[in-house]
């Protein structure tokens, strides 16, 4: 079955989908996205992304593409026109096609929206979290406002790209005083000396991840004891565990940074706790 998208209020084949070459998402990164991950035939935690969705769209001045109630189902039509069970959909609204110009175009332009889907295979998760996965370090060079999800991703890809030729998966980006920050695509947890586990705060200079939302409320549910703080590269290095978490894998545990083992360089016990625990707690749309 060929793939469907939908595109500014159309259902077109995947490979047939384009935008205007005048839309100022391709021009001027003048969007925001959305991905979410879809298990069981449920949509995972909806309510918190299409809530950030506001938030991001609030940030920039970009008008809703429809209502909520409306964008619910056509989020939902995506998914059962593509049959995916387990996998994903990526949400993506831009201020509109008009005129290149920096300046916003006329009040009115409607903004474009576009959502794909796609299904995963859970065995390939479930082998990266059962061998987990290394992670270098980059000095971070991304624009101040990584709080909104924006397009503007290009200095995330330039990362990962290092990350992949160094061997690894993830990037970390550490701030000007050498305190963790988050990954290219993920939230940096670590599981400290005492036991608790540890990410940044996320009023300013990380984005407030879903999945690290959510990770949070399972860690309460568990009993394990949570802190929002900084913590420094050493830190991070001499941790119990070191984990990502992120909407398309939940939780990734880390085994190497920089080519440097974590603990004994295997998976730790408490990213496979939260990780076994969180479909139970996360909010589950069925499609």
């Amino acid at each position: 079955m060929p793939r469907i998208a939908y595109v500014n209020g159309r259902y077109v084949k995947h490979s047939d989908a384009s935008v205007h070459i005048e839309d100022r998402g391709y021009q001027f990164a003048d969007g925001v996205y959305e991905v979410c991950e879809v298990r069981h035939g449920y949509i995972v935690d909806l309510t918190r992304h299409l809530n950030r969705l506001d938030r991001s769209l609030g940030e920039l001045r970009i008008a809703w593409p429809m209502s909520r109630a409306a964008l619910t189902q056509v989020i939902r039509e995506t998914l059962r026109r593509n049959h995916v069970r387990n996998g994903l959909f990526y949400l993506q609204v831009t201020r509109g096609v008009a005129r290149r110009d920096h300046v916003f175009p006329v009040e009115g332009t409607p903004p474009s929206l576009v959502i794909t889907a796609k299904s995963t295979d859970p065995k390939i998760i479930a082998a990266k979290n059962a061998n987990g996965i290394k992670a270098i370090t980059v000095t971070d060079n991304r624009w101040d406002r990584v709080d909104i999800k924006s397009v503007g991703l290009l200095p995330n890809a330039m990362a990962r790209q290092q990350a992949k030729e160094a061997g690894a998966q993830e990037a970390i980006y550490v701030d000007g005083d050498g305190m963790v920050k988050e990954g290219a695509a993920t939230n940096v947890w670590i599981v400290d000396k005492d036991g608790t586990l540890v990410t940044r705060p996320a009023e300013h200079g990380i984005l407030r991840g879903i999945t690290r939302t959510t990770l949070i409320d399972v860690a309460a549910k568990l009993g394990l004891k949570i802190a929002e703080r900084n913590f420094s590269v050493s830190e991070m290095l001499a941790a119990r565990e070191v984990f990502l978490t992120a909407a398309t894998s939940i939780c990734f545990p880390v085994v190497s940074v920089d080519g440097q083992a974590i603990a004994n360089g295997h998976p730790g016990s408490v990213s496979q706790k939260v990780r076994e625990a969180f479909f139970d707690v996360a909010e589950k749309i069925a499609i």
